[in-house]
């Protein structure tokens, strides 16, 4: 999955010239083309993916052998994923100048994981899509690999012809989407968005539907679309693409979500997670309620982090919640929120007008490291 960032010409610029212009005495024709400077690997992708609430499987990232043995085995997965992190295509039929023929491969054996990154780590991936002599790898990602019962495919892009982004989908993903559109047009199904209105609830559950999402899996597959197109906007995208966008055997989209990457990066901090409660993009102030009188149920939760991207829920909302659970429960345990998203100055506002002891954090990293150190105080 790959992000093309757009960087627009700066407006100081433009200032600037428009009066040099005037002190000539004229206007000469200066036109400002927008280029592309960042180009993203698929772990900085599936990163902001997961930042922004939307949900992938747990994985790590490695620049040595033993730092890929170390991943595999914190993973604790029944089968683990490896793949070379190059900006090229088709990195799974490609081959190294070690020997070593394929830049993705599949394992149950973390010392597996080891040997293959010695292989890969430090020599060159030829694919299609790279130079004759291969690119060098100096990364490789760890993850869980995961069961894909169905493959769809998902993408929003700015397009000409409509002034604006598009959503496109198919049912049939987890292949070249340009040869479907060729063989099976009537697989291909388009939504324009309007850019002032932002996407609509209907939209993203027709598009759900349309990619074969039924029962409660629609509502699900809605809520990722929509926090898809929130990274979209957040992060100025030209285009946002995932294929797959798939759901597992166990009735779920595209893996365990933020969540887990929560837990992941409060391991990372030296903290341990007790547990973990997700409560999904319909969640009310009841639900917040009782989310915390569980979580304070458990002996072994000494302190709690709330980590909220507010793509679809209304952070105010949780702030109510929080507040409500701390007053009633008398929380008697550390709280971390991190809030982000939909209403979140409001939810700031509640929040710090509480009189509660709640620790505010600025991002997810800044609330994990919070959270680990208001333990090691007790």
């Amino acid at each position: 999955m790959a992000f093309p960032v757009t960087v627009r010409a700066c407006a100081a610029l433009r200032d600037l010239a428009l009066r040099s212009a005037r002190l000539r005495g004229s206007f000469p024709a200066v036109q400002l083309t927008p280029r592309r400077w960042l180009n993203l690997q698929e772990y900085q992708s599936k990163k902001l993916m997961a930042d922004h609430g939307v949900t992938v499987q747990r994985f790590f990232v490695a620049d040595s052998a033993d730092d890929a043995l170390e991943a595999a085995q914190r993973l604790k997965a029944k089968e683990i994923v490896l793949k070379a992190q190059i900006l090229a295509g088709g990195r799974g039929k490609g081959t190294f100048n070690s020997g070593l023929k394929g830049g993705v491969h599949l394992t149950k054996d973390p010392k597996t994981v080891e040997q293959l990154a010695k292989q890969m780590i430090g020599y060159n991936l030829s694919t299609k899509q790279t130079p004759k002599d291969g690119v060098k790898v100096k990364k490789v990602m760890v993850a869980e690999a995961l069961n894909i019962s169905r493959e769809t495919y998902f993408a929003i892009l700015m397009d000409r012809a409509c002034n604006g982004p598009v959503m496109v989908g198919s049912p049939q993903g987890g292949v070249d989407i340009e040869e479907v559109a060729v063989t099976s047009p009537e697989l291909i199904f388009k939504e324009e968005i309007d850019i002032f209105e932002g996407i609509q609830d209907h939209q993203a559950l027709q598009m759900a539907k349309n990619l074969g999402f039924k029962g409660p899996l629609q509502q699900q597959a809605a809520d990722q679309i929509k926090k898809l197109y929130n990274l979209f906007l957040k992060i100025d995208a030209t285009q946002v693409e995932v294929n797959p966008f798939g759901e597992t055997p166990e009735g779920q989209v595209n893996g365990a979500g933020l969540a887990m990457a929560t837990c992941d990066i409060i391991s990372l901090n030296g903290g341990k997670p007790a547990n973990f409660l997700d409560l999904g993009g319909g969640v009310k102030e009841a639900q917040v309620y009782q989310a915390f009188k569980l979580l304070t149920a458990d002996p072994k939760v000494e302190a709690i982090l709330v980590n909220i991207f507010g793509g679809i829920v209304n952070c105010a909302i949780i702030a109510n919640g929080i507040t409500k659970a701390c007053r009633e429960l008398e929380l008697k345990v550390p709280l971390v929120v991190r809030l982000e998203g939909t209403n979140v100055h409001e939810a700031q506002r509640i929040l710090n007008e509480s009189g509660l002891p709640i620790t505010s954090a600025r991002d997810l990293e800044d609330a994990a490291k919070k959270a680990v150190a208001s333990v090691a105080r007790k």
